[in-house]
């Protein structure tokens, strides 16, 4: 198969080799803005590291000029005291600055990464959200990325000290005495294969275990956030059973991880000992041989030490690499995630809207493959027109008023503002223009200034309560502990249902939108707070163009046009006096809704 350039397409290998690259190379420019800081940390790294392979020379020299002739004279000795001690300084002040520094250069790029992935979550269309469970996101914003920031900061610094740590006590190894050292080169790459081997192991076994994460807290979330729901159902043992079930199926998960861990340890250790115990045999061997002296073979005791670090430092960086690349995969599963909603190139601005929405031959589904939602549909809205949709459940009301601020696109034709495609808009100066009341009301934990603001966040304290006044809030506002103040909980669940409606609206009054759609925003309450609702509405809906879904009727009785919506499109409207008369399908929902 021929790319468009007549090259040969690339094979499913070479792409994801060329994706492996690209997620490499974002691994690393993480580290762009904190280069110097990098520099130092190495450097400090680098320090610590020579200062310890110093100690088997300066031993070396000691026992070298003890066995000689003209001995060892106290200045000397003193000396080489002060020379150990300016080591152990350099290495102690090195250590601190690599603990100290070094971690916080790890936390500053978690960080980074943090406000750089929950800002590309913001951007991320509903359709993303539709298929995706927050439980999910939250751990990969969280324990992920925690994991990742700990890669960051030890990755480097394990490198450079076992690096430096192998290359010079190999070559001071080489000097003292080659045969002992090539001995210790062959069983190398046998500890080599052995890490290799399990660390490949561990890898599967923690990326298993960090879906099996996510999945507990998704888990949590969700029995968490209907915890009022689960007691009313008395399925509290229903819902320990599900968390254990996922629980259950996390610590499987550990148990190969730290099935293979503890062999990789083990194997580090084992390797260690039997390095000094060969050394301790074979070098004794060559010191009775006379082709080595006591002080050599102390040396090269001394150097063996030296060299199981590496090994033990591979071997904690090869954890990290497969704690923090695998959270940096899921990172960047999500960051690859384009917005399905976006601005088109050459979007321009939307100023204040007049109102004027026209659907014009408007088809959409949810999924390609999916059933059409909406077909051919075309519909006129004049500027502070007030119209009202109705019919059954899932006849598509909601998603006509969601094509309006672009929560989706059309797949077929067009939705204009003032006689311009949505598509041809900013998303941000579009949804400045329309202002949205849910069915489902929504409140962050915070008091009940925080979330009106929410709609203006600079909005002065005046505007705050003008704006509570209007949607009929202000009275119940000030009778609450700390007025203003008081803080709502979490999702407002301290208010009634009226009242957070209320609430919705006055966010909505803060907007000051010319477009508002109200989804079903009376279909919870009670009679008396449907009428504060109500009547807030009509206060906000006065000289905008408005767009009210509604199952009882009485919500929208006042409305300029009422469009009855069924499975082929528009099958009726008018006002809601004609639409009676004429006896079709909005007279049989106003004759149910009457008997009830």
């Amino acid at each position: 198969m021929l790319a468009r350039s007549g090259r040969p397409a690339p094979s499913a290998s070479q792409t994801t080799a060329r994706a492996a690259r690209g997620r490499f190379r974002a691994f690393l420019a993480a580290y762009k803005p904190h280069l110097p800081l990098l520099a130092a940390d190495v450097a400090c790294a680098l320090t610590v590291a020579s200062s310890a392979l110093a100690v088997p020379l300066c031993a070396r020299w000691v026992t070298g000029r003890l066995g000689s002739p003209q001995g060892l004279a106290p200045a000397d000795l003193w000396a080489v005291g002060g020379v150990m001690l300016a080591l152990l300084a350099a290495q102690v002040l090195s250590t601190l600055f690599v603990d100290y520094q070094g971690h916080m250069m790890g936390a500053k790029m978690e960080g980074a990464l943090r406000r750089g992935l929950f800002a590309h979550c913001q951007t991320l269309g509903f359709r993303f959200y539709d298929r995706e469970r927050v439980g999910q996101l939250m751990s990969r914003i969280t324990n992920d990325l925690y994991m990742l920031g700990e890669l960051y900061h030890h990755g480097p610094e394990d490198l450079a000290i076992a690096a430096l740590k192998f290359a010079g006590a190999i070559a001071i190894l080489l000097y003292v005495d080659v045969p002992l050292t090539l001995l210790i080169l062959a069983v190398t790459p046998l500890a080599i294969l052995y890490a290799l081997h399990f660390n490949h192991r561990m890898g599967a076994a923690l990326k298993r275990s960090r879906a099996r994460i996510a999945e507990i807290n998704e888990r949590v979330e969700d029995s968490l956030a209907g915890i009022r729901v689960v007691k009313a159902f008395v399925n509290e043992d229903l819902e320990a059973r599900r968390f254990a079930a996922a629980n259950d199926a996390f610590l499987e998960s550990r148990r190969e991880g730290y099935r293979s861990e503890a062999w990789f340890s083990v194997g580090t250790v084992a390797f260690g000992q039997l390095l000094t115990g060969g050394v301790i045999v074979a070098g004794a061997v060559r010191v009775l041989q006379g082709g080595l002296s006591v002080g050599d073979l102390i040396t090269f005791l001394l150097c063996v030490a030296v060299l199981v670090d590496p090994v033990q430092r591979l071997a904690n960086f090869a954890r990290l690499w497969q704690l923090g690349w695998t959270g940096f995969e899921r990172m960047m599963e999500v960051l690859e995630t384009e917005p399905d909603i976006a601005d088109r190139p050459g979007a321009r601005a939307l100023p204040r809207a007049a109102g004027a929405i026209a659907f014009d031959r408007v088809g959409f589904r949810y999924d390609k493959a999916g059933p059409p939602v909406l077909r051919d549909l075309s519909l006129d809205i004049r500027p502070g027109e007030f119209v009202a949709l109705v019919g059954a459940s899932g006849v598509g009301k909601s998603t006509l008023c969601a094509l309006v601020p672009r929560f989706y696109d059309v797949a077929e034709g067009a939705v204009r503002i003032d006689g311009v495609d949505v598509r041809d808009a900013t998303l941000a100066s579009l949804r400045k223009n329309v202002g949205v009341v849910q069915q489902d009301v929504y409140l962050f934990a915070g008091t009940v200034a925080e979330n009106l603001r929410y709609g203006r966040p600079g909005a002065a304290d005046a505007e705050v309560v003008e704006a509570a006044r209007a949607a009929n809030a202000h009275d119940f506002i000030t009778a609450l502990p700390a007025g203003y103040d008081t803080d709502v909980g979490p999702r407002g669940v301290t208010l009634s249902g009226g009242q957070k409606q209320r609430l919705t609206i006055a966010r909505a009054f803060l907007k000051d939108p010319p477009i508002l759609i109200f989804d079903e925003a009376t279909s919870a309450l009670d009679n008396e707070s449907e009428r504060a609702v109500q009547q807030a509405l009509l206060r906000l809906a006065g000289g905008r163009t408005t767009l009210v879904i509604a199952h009882r009727l009485s919500t929208v009785r006042h409305a300029d046009r009422i469009l009855v919506l069924g499975d082929g499109g528009i099958v009726e409207e008018g006002t809601h006096d004609r639409l009676i008369a004429a006896g079709g399908a909005y007279a049989r929902l106003h004759r149910v809704q009457a008997r009830l």
